[in-house]
């Protein structure tokens, strides 16, 4: 669904400009991966808090698990696994970046959903496929990048927006933005809260986003930014074992630092990256059991360095050379809920850290004005997994007039997490990386306010790190497992007139080797967009079909979901200049659905605010 009519052909646009895929500046077009960019109008079109709900509409093949109206949860009971193409980001396959800088824990190396707030997002590019020739490890599925908000024109404006409706679910966001020549500075805060369709299923977040940017001269220009985000979860468990006092508290932050430069044949940047976590969790207790008399904790950080510089040596050519360094560090214990102690429990109560150094080189060069090859690679020293070869190959024409045919072929791997290698009895010291191929064919083709993709996958993949029953007996993670998955994936926008536009995604899976959990046969969206006057309305169905559902907690599908549609809408009116009033309201047809095993979704919803510019 999109904010207005009349932005849907250059919102939309094959043409614009992203930097995921390459790590500079270039036309989606000219890219031989598959990438969908949601912009800013798409993201605030419905008022949501978090990017994610709107990337689950508009991004062919994403499925996002959730469990209410707001919080997502980490641990047991937790929601927000990302899953793309069957691979899924709760298992690390599938990468979330911020600015093109990794982000996921340190000891389970899965992303946080909840920090993936709305405030800070001016749009957001999804690469579908392997992208671990640029971003290494945890990118075999894809990338999700979140580039932040800057200003680029002199300017001083503020944004209030509060919402509240179903569930005592709430709402609020404050943000300023003032440029005034050479110095720019974006400024945001954040609250949320909702108390859930379920008892004991409460959520409150708070968050803060600060960016400064400086640009030094003509050619080079400076920023830093620091995101905060604070929650408190509490999950009753499924309704088959309800669970009592179970509760999380979560504190995660990111901070970065960097310098761009941009000549006229060359053009780079180095940036300094960390983001840190602390956790503490209730595991609380089942029916029948007692309380638990410890927190369980964690503490983790990924700190990096990343370098990147591209020269254009002759007509029609790119070379990108890269070098990257991180370390990973994490902690997990208990504590006793009385004294505060600390309590040994082995490898639990250890400190572990992990250190990642690649360079990769990206060959790019235009052969004629129709065709283009891209090629590169990768060499990544991990201290723990070792030393690992990714190539990628990719090759773009354009046989007609906005039309363009690409191919790609992509290797993907994934270094096993702390939590596999140490912790908890299936640890396994001795695993080593998860790799696949990836094989993709797409055709997008714009014929004035019509545009349209089409793309072709193939995965073929192995080494899969899956809890089994070891030899000789016992549960242990071993490299046993498989993946081969194959599909279609298709996008189409039509912007009728100044009134209204159409778009439309649809994915096929099939899961050959295995099914896995959440990720479903079938997902479709149509997203219709009326703008009028003062008034803008936008209705969007979804459609999901064969969604597989994880009954056991052994990541296998033995229980199926049956078929469901969600109808969503929000509807919006401009009140004065500065005051936006509106509403939005989600599962309209009040479907019975879950999107995990266990934890059914609320029935229709509804939310009710108003934004405020001056």
């Amino acid at each position: 669904m999109k904010a207005s009519a009349a932005e849907v052909a250059d919102s939309a646009s094959l043409k614009e400009v992203v930097v995921t895929g390459t790590r500079y500046a270039l036309p989606a077009s000219d890219i031989a991966n598959t990438v969908t960019i949601v912009n800013r109008s798409q993201l605030t079109a419905q008022f949501q808090p978090s990017i994610l709900p709107t990337l689950m509409q508009q991004v062919p093949g994403l499925m996002l698990t959730s469990r209410g109206m707001m919080g997502y949860g980490v641990s047991g009971g937790a929601a927000g696994g990302l899953n793309l193409r069957g691979l899924s980001g709760g298992a690390g396959q599938l990468l979330v970046l911020i600015d093109g800088h990794p982000q996921y824990q340190g000891i389970y190396g899965h992303p946080i959903a909840d920090s993936y707030q709305t405030m800070m997002a001016e749009r957001v590019e999804i690469l579908r496929g392997p992208a671990s020739m640029l971003y290494g490890s945890n990118a075999m599925g894809g990338v999700i990048n979140i580039v932040t908000r800057a200003v680029s024109r002199d300017t001083a404006s503020t944004n209030l927006t509060l919402g509240g409706g179903s569930y005592g679910t709430a709402q609020g966001e404050l943000t300023t933005f003032v440029r005034k020549g050479k110095f720019s500075t974006t400024l945001g805060v954040q609250y949320n809260r909702s108390d859930n369709h379920r008892s004991r299923m409460g959520f409150e977040q708070y968050g803060g986003y600060a960016k400064v940017g400086y640009e030094i001269n003509s050619h080079w220009k400076t920023s830093a930014d620091v995101n905060l985000n604070r929650f408190s979860a509490s999950y009753p468990d499924s309704i088959q074992t309800p669970r009592f006092d179970a509760h999380q508290w979560i504190m995660r932050g990111v901070a970065n630092a960097v310098v761009e430069n941009n000549y006229n044949r060359t053009n780079g940047s180095l940036t300094l990256y960390s983001s840190f976590g602390n956790h503490r969790i209730d595991d609380g207790w089942k029916t029948g059991g007692t309380p638990q008399p410890n927190y369980f904790r964690s503490q983790d950080a990924l700190s990096g360095v990343s370098l990147s510089q591209t020269a254009r040596f002759f007509k029609g050519n790119r070379v990108t050379v890269g070098l990257d360094y991180q370390h990973i560090y994490g902690r997990a214990y208990y504590t006793d809920k009385v004294t505060g102690d600390e309590v040994a429990s082995g490898k639990m109560a250890a400190k572990s850290h992990r250190d990642e150094v690649a360079a990769y080189l990206d060959f790019r060069q235009d052969i004629t004005k129709w065709l283009t090859v891209d090629a590169g690679a990768r060499v990544d020293y991990h201290s723990v997994a070792g030393t690992e070869f990714v190539p990628q190959v990719g090759i773009v024409t354009h046989p007609t007039k906005g039309g363009d045919l690409k191919a790609v072929v992509s290797k993907g791997y994934r270094n096993p997490t702390m939590r596999e290698l140490y912790l908890y009895p299936p640890s396994n010291e001795d695993l080593e990386p998860e790799r696949l191929w990836n094989y993709e064919l797409s055709w997008n083709h714009r014929i004035k306010n019509v545009q349209y993709g089409i793309n072709l996958f193939y995965i073929n993949g192995d080494n899969i790190i899956m809890t089994t029953t070891a030899p000789g007996g016992g549960k242990r993670n071993l490299n046993s497992g498989k993946v081969e998955n194959c599909g279609f994936e298709l996008e189409a926008s039509w912007n009728i007139d100044s009134h209204w536009s159409l778009s439309t995604n649809h994915s096929y899976l099939h899961m050959i080797e295995r099914e896995i959990p959440a990720a479903p046969t079938y997902k479709g969206f149509l997203g219709g967009n009326f703008h009028q006057g003062r008034w803008t309305a936008l209705l969007g169905v979804q459609y999901i079909h064969g969604l597989g559902l994880d009954a056991n907690g052994d990541n296998v599908c033995d229980f199926t979901e049956g078929d469901f549609c969600l109808v969503n809408a929000a509807v919006t009116f401009q009140a004065c200049r500065c005051l936006k009033l509106w509403v939005r309201g989600e599962n309209l047809l009040a479907q019975r659905y879950q999107l995990m095993y266990g934890y059914p979704m609320p029935h229709a919803t509804c939310m009710a605010g108003f934004s405020l510019n001056f």
